[in-house]
């Protein structure tokens, strides 16, 4: 096919678009804070502030939060959460991806900025009202994920929706208490959550005799394998079909499958673990990886 000049500029205008973050995100992994700001002021010289252009700018922010520089990193989340609510006024937050990863990262980071300064109090307000505002929308189980890191560890766990399961039928929370509980959020496409299966399936087998119970919820997500598009009951199957296949040591476990089980628990990361006590309260809250040591230790503890 043969492209007409004013085509083809459109073209290389949208690959810049795509870039911009990868750009940023690669100048940042190498600790070179200037040359990501140089991308963005260049990026947005060309195109403007878009979508691509705040989810960029989040990850700078990101980048100032890892690196403990406080201020730096509220300044920037600002930034993004205040370019993000004008860009709002024209369109909904989900119509692309870029925008709603933008807003979410804007008020985690600033949440965390509120955490690492110990204003919990300020910190779960703000996350509130985001909530209030947001909670029809994508980053619901991003925002409740902030929220439940300064406060759900300690409180009664939130009940498992579990009308659809794969696999045993689930037990009731509420039916479980007097039974450790170590809820595993994964997803089909989980590269971390297949790394984490084998060391969940050696702390059950640890464990059986003191009691603990294993459940793993997971959710549909629209598509399967090689992100096709797919209607639910084939997207039901497809993760049958991993869980089988990736995880052959966890059969015996339970499969909620429940978006409102992510919002719940906030459950935008996986895999993210629970582990709930013999009373029924939240031990552990820990959204990514953990080691077979360390999650050994919390289960030791809350026994």
């Amino acid at each position: 096919m043969i492209l007409r000049w004013p085509a083809i500029l459109i073209l290389l205008a949208a690959l810049a678009q795509g870039e911009i973050i990868d750009d940023v995100r690669i100048s940042l992994a190498q600790g070179n804070l200037s040359a990501a700001r140089s991308q963005l002021d260049t990026y947005r010289a060309q195109h403007g502030i878009d979508p691509e252009y705040l989810e960029a700018l989040s990850w700078v922010a990101r980048a100032f939060l890892s690196a403990n520089q406080l201020d730096q990193a509220e300044t920037y989340a600002k930034q993004t959460e205040s370019a993000s609510r004008q860009m709002l006024q024209h369109r909904t937050l989900d119509a692309e991806p870029h925008l709603p990863m933008a807003l979410g990262a804007a008020f985690e980071v600033e949440a965390q900025v509120l955490a690492a300064r110990s204003q919990n109090a300020q910190a779960a307000t703000l996350l509130r009202h985001a909530l209030a505002t947001y909670g029809s929308t994508s980053i619901r189980a991003r925002l409740q994920k902030n929220l439940n890191l300064l406060g759900l560890t300690g409180q009664p766990a939130p009940l498992l929706s579990i009308a659809e399961y794969l696999g045993t039928r689930p037990t009731p929370l509420t039916q479980e208490k007097g039974a450790p509980v170590l809820l595993f959020f994964w997803a089909h496409w989980c590269g971390d959550c297949k790394q984490e299966g084998p060391i969940i399936s050696k702390l059950a087998a640890d464990f059986a005799a003191q009691g603990l119970k294993v459940e793993a919820p997971t959710q549909l997500y629209g598509y399967a394998a090689g992100g096709e598009d797919a209607k639910p009951k084939d997207e039901v199957a497809y993760i049958g079909r991993i869980w089988q296949h990736y995880y052959p040591a966890l059969q015996d476990v339970p499969v909620p499958i429940s978006k409102a089980n992510f919002d719940r628990y906030g459950a935008s990361t996986t895999p993210t673990l629970v582990l709930i006590d013999r009373q029924g309260r939240v031990a552990l809250y820990h959204p990514g990886l953990m080691s077979y040591d360390d999650l050994r230790s919390a289960i030791e503890k809350a026994m």
